[in-house]
């Protein structure tokens, strides 16, 4: 392209000097939730011929990209262990209202696809009271439930609670990929 076509394109086709409006901040109060999936006990054995490898899936809300997953225990069996942490960050109104919950799925991987062995679910609200009077951190032993009835086992973990933090949600998109929500 000559100089010449460059010049005329540059001073009739783009555009001049203008102000960048920026955009309007909106501030979200969050938290840091923490929990350490600690282990397992007293499983359905959901797989009789072989050895069952057992992993969990945990997502906090109702946003179901907040997903995340522990390693597969491959020698507990019906009493795996993990020890697992995973950090999300929670909006404050998690905590206020009784419908976002923490789920926690529990699957024996197999070749075919995993097979679902049960999960626990609790109200963040439910868990930021009872954790609130030992400082925002406590451990759990839940039962491990499969459709309405109570399946075998039981679920232990630890959580806490972060302090209440705000940030600009631009900000918080832009740079904190790796975050699950807020």
């Amino acid at each position: 392209m000559s100089g010449t076509h460059f010049k005329y394109l540059r001073t009739h086709y783009l555009p001049h000097k203008h102000k960048i409006k920026s955009k309007p901040t909106i501030n979200m109060e969050c938290r840091r939730f923490e929990i350490t999936l600690v282990s397992a006990s007293d499983l359905e054995d959901v797989r009789k011929l072989f050895k069952m490898k057992v992993h969990a899936r945990v997502s906090v809300g109702s946003n179901p990209n907040t997903e995340k997953r522990t390693p597969t225990d491959k020698h507990g069996e019906i009493n795996p262990a993990w020890n697992f942490s995973m950090k999300f960050t929670i909006s404050e109104s998690m905590i206020h209202y009784p419908n976002d919950m923490l789920v926690i799925k529990l699957y024996c991987k197999r070749k075919l696809g995993d097979r679902y062995i049960g999960e626990m679910h609790m109200s963040m609200k439910e868990l930021y009271e009872y954790s609130y009077a030992n400082g925002g951190s406590a451990i759990m032993t839940c039962p491990v439930l499969k459709g309405s009835a109570q399946s075998q086992g039981i679920l232990r973990f630890s959580y806490r609670f972060g302090e209440k933090v705000t940030i600009d949600k631009l900000v918080l998109a832009e740079s904190v990929a790796g975050w699950s929500m807020c």
